[in-house]
């Protein structure tokens, strides 16, 4: 049975951009039209790239992402797809910057062993940090409405961590969508919120 590589990209917005992963996997050679990419949270994995990419592999297939936050945010999700793929499908996973993570190499006992251990622990501190982010930003939102800030749709007040959301939100951690749902807005008015804290932060840097 012929098998065939793969590529999976995943970035949280629209607006980042998955350079980086195309060129981390370009020494691959991954036929164009294997090469699947989605441009959304990887809090789950109703993704249409990646289903569309699930019925395509078989057995013998191989599988290559980045890093292993590339395939998916939730520690339980991920642990099933990784199970679905190499044990239900038969294919092979490759995670680029976690050789351990490598199932086209020792497939012996141990090596499954391995390799399973590695993945259930780097999927669970993701996990982890991720409920940790979640929980101070919502701690931030009590805080602030404690103090009597409003969080309807005529307040632009931002929550008093909003600098900690927007660092996570920008670098990929959580989606816009996610970011606004944090601050109690919705997308257009967190990008207006967005907008207008950046320019009261550059007259700030420039009053100094």
């Amino acid at each position: 049975m012929e098998s065939n590589k793969y590529g999976y990209i995943r970035v949280s917005t629209q607006d980042q951009n998955a350079d980086r992963q195309r060129i981390a996997l370009g020494p691959y050679h991954i036929p164009r039209r294997n090469l699947y990419i989605d441009k959304q949270s990887g809090k789950n994995f109703e993704r249409p790239a990646y289903q569309r990419m699930l019925r395509r592999l078989k057995q013998g297939d191989i599988l290559l992402i980045q890093s292993i936050d590339r395939l998916g945010r939730n520690y339980a999700e991920i642990l099933d797809q990784w199970r679905f793929i190499t044990r239900d499908i038969g294919a092979d996973i490759k995670v680029l910057d976690m050789p351990l993570l490598d199932t086209t190499y020792c497939k012996d006992l141990l090596g499954t062993f391995i390799s399973d251990l590695v993945l259930q622990i780097l999927s669970f501190f993701a996990q982890i940090e991720r409920d940790n982010l979640l929980r101070r930003q919502a701690e931030g939102i009590s805080a602030a409405k404690a103090r009597g800030v409003s969080f309807g749709r005529t307040s632009l007040a931002l929550p008093e961590n909003f600098l900690e959301i927007y660092d996570q939100w920008r670098a990929g951690a959580i989606s816009g969508i996610e970011a606004a749902d944090i601050c109690g807005c919705s997308l257009s008015t967190l990008y207006e919120k967005t907008k207008q804290w950046r320019k009261k932060s550059q007259e700030r840097i420039e009053a100094d």
